[in-house]
């Protein structure tokens, strides 16, 4: 609730309620998808069945014209999240390791370059196709401002540009797990000092656009998959400086698409990170034997 809440803040103050009913009919009909097309029970109780489904129902009208149509294809791509995340995780299962948002990320991808050449969902708020180019770094780095940029890294996970609902998003995260609150608001803040420190956009920063992925890089390395410890926090760490360089080169490699990166930094660094199946959780190797076969 306190998500939905930070959703409709942000949406109604930046004048697009269609961000805030969109997440509404996106997480709502992904989850009816998983219900009829009996998904495992858990997952569903878990919220599996819709967090995908939210994420569309946010991103078609922040990129799309608010038309009959528009609503229909998100309709659509909101189901198809559904039983596109339990293929992907079948084809992930072998590594031990899941899709997280790519269903998300991968569908809206189809859906919005199909906005190209369907005039039935215009693409209004789509950036116009482009080469990359120097990025003016001009910007307020007083404290106030800071905090600002850092609160909106952690909205942006759900494309909103509000501070206001980064505070939002912060207390849900406390009340779910504390460890989650921290690690988010790391995430965002380490991100945002790497951004600041190699000179990337100036309104990418401000909008929060380089801390979105590595908060939930950041939650998915240092408390969801490894247990806290302080060899998971430094790959949690160095995780998140990852993203914030995976971010900038999944943008250049999308601007001449004008196409946004969604979160897809997020999913690519983490599966770069958990791949190795690397354990941390565990005691300290004991060398013993190796030491007495080497004398």
């Amino acid at each position: 609730m306190l998500f939905l809440c930070g959703i409709f803040w942000g949406a109604y103050e930046a004048g697009q309620p269609a961000v805030a009913w969109g997440a509404v009919v996106g997480v709502v009909v992904s989850t009816l998808a998983g219900y009829v097309l009996r998904q495992p029970y858990g997952d569903g109780v878990e919220g599996l069945w819709g967090f995908n489904g939210i994420l569309v129902g946010c991103a078609f009208p922040s990129f799309l014209g608010d038309t009959p149509l528009m609503w229909l294809a998100l309709i659509i791509c909101a189901i198809s999240t559904t039983w596109v995340r339990t293929g992907f995780n079948n084809v992930m299962a072998p590594w031990k390791t899941n899709s997280f948002t790519f269903p998300f990320v991968f569908m809206s991808w189809l859906f919005l370059f199909a906005a190209r050449m369907l005039q039935g969902m215009p693409p209004e708020y789509m950036s116009a196709p482009e080469l990359t180019t120097h990025l003016s770094t001009s910007l307020d780095l007083s404290f106030g401002s800071l905090v600002v940029y850092w609160l909106k890294g952690i909205a942006q996970v759900f494309l909103i540009n509000s501070w206001v609902t980064g505070i939002f998003f912060l207390v849900a995260l406390f009340v779910s797990s504390r460890w989650a609150a921290l690690w988010a608001d790391i995430g965002s803040a380490l991100a945002l000092a790497v951004a600041l420190l190699f000179g990337a956009g100036g309104s990418d920063i401000a909008n929060g656009l380089f801390g979105f992925s590595p908060v939930l890089t950041a939650i998915a390395l240092g408390c969801t998959f490894y247990k806290p410890n302080w060899r998971s926090a430094i790959w949690a760490l160095l995780g998140i400086i990852v993203t914030v360089f995976v971010q900038a080169g999944m943008d250049a490699m999308m601007m001449p698409f004008g196409m946004p990166t969604f979160t897809g930094p997020f999913c690519l660094t983490t599966w770069l990170f958990l791949l190795p199946l690397y354990k941390f959780d565990e005691k300290e190797p004991d060398h013993s034997n190796w030491r007495k076969k080497r004398d």
